[in-house]
């Protein structure tokens, strides 16, 4: 299990925000080439991003590269120059199970190049217009690189047609829909950022409503995000305790060679026995517990 509560959005022409962001505290960070970049500067972003991957160290912080879309006239260049330098993952935007193919393709050709083990760089592909929502399955099965799925609510909305307002109820069928195509595949589903930096109550609700749905992570624009979205989507300390009850009752119900017991007057079985596993491996994950 990859940790990525939070994944968090650069501009890949800040040389002072790339060169920190080991020290942020974010379990990801994107370094964005495309909407954060005006067109006449992206030649210079991309290169300061490849220089950036080749020299600094980014201490265990996984490092995504959100590119043009290929369909641009900057996408074939970003991928060729930013795969040799081995990003953890590459975000595709407004992507398509055609695009994610022909990444695909072209990341194998560079990783047999470069020596690179065959498909050590990943994929995330970025949801971000209706059809591409109606499309998700497609373009997850489209390559064994998808490791989740990042849902932009602002462009989807404004492909609707429709407003994006601090509720969010207008993206309610497309979080859902995201986190429950994403966990039947098995992959990560990312919720959109929260774009109002100095609304921190609303950040927090609006992340314990993605979680609440099912997204196991959400983007941030600004570093002040990440640890009250770290808050909402690591375990909490009643959390854990239950959880380390749960399986010490499940040694003591195996020795007993029962295979479904009670807990607090509750049946705990396999699936709530899971559900124990995966707080703790996060809670350990998170650095909240060691054992």
């Amino acid at each position: 299990m990859k940790l990525r509560r939070t994944m968090l959005f650069m501009p890949g022409n800040n040389p002072g925000m790339i060169q920190n962001a080991s020290i942020l505290g974010a379990d990801s960070v994107i370094l964005d080439l495309e909407d954060a970049v005006s067109i006449d500067e992206k030649d210079a972003a991309r290169m300061l991003v490849r220089n950036a991957l080749s020299t600094l160290d980014f201490s265990g912080c996984e490092v995504v590269v959100r590119i043009n879309s290929i369909q641009s006239d900057f996408g074939y260049d970003d991928l060729n120059v930013i795969a040799r330098v081995k990003p953890d993952a590459i975000l595709v935007p407004k992507a398509t199970s055609d695009d994610i193919e022909e990444i695909d393709e072209i990341l194998s050709i560079i990783e047999r190049e470069e020596g690179f083990k065959l498909g050590s760089i990943k994929l995330f592909p970025l949801v971000e217009t209706a059809i591409g929502l109606e499309n998700i399955r497609e373009t997850i099965l489209a390559s064994k690189r998808n490791i989740g799925v990042l849902l932009g609510a602002e462009d989807l909305t404004a492909d609707m047609g429709i407003k994006r307002t601090r509720e969010g109820n207008e993206i309610f069928y497309a979080r859902n829909r995201v986190a429950s195509i994403c966990k039947a595949y098995k992959i990560d589903a990312i919720d959109t950022p929260f774009a109002d930096v100095n609304d921190v109550e609303g950040l927090i609700e609006d992340t314990k409503r993605a979680k609440a749905i099912g997204m196991t992570g959400k983007a941030a624009i600004n570093p002040r995000q990440i640890d009250y979205i770290h808050d909402v989507f690591s375990p909490s300390m009643e959390e854990i305790i239950y959880a380390k009850r749960v399986l010490k009752a499940k040694e003591e119900a195996l020795k007993e060679g029962k295979g479904v017991f009670s807990l607090d007057g509750k049946m705990v079985d396999a699936p709530i026995i899971q559900r124990a596993e995966n707080i703790l491996l996060k809670a350990k994950l998170a650095g909240i517990i060691r054992e």
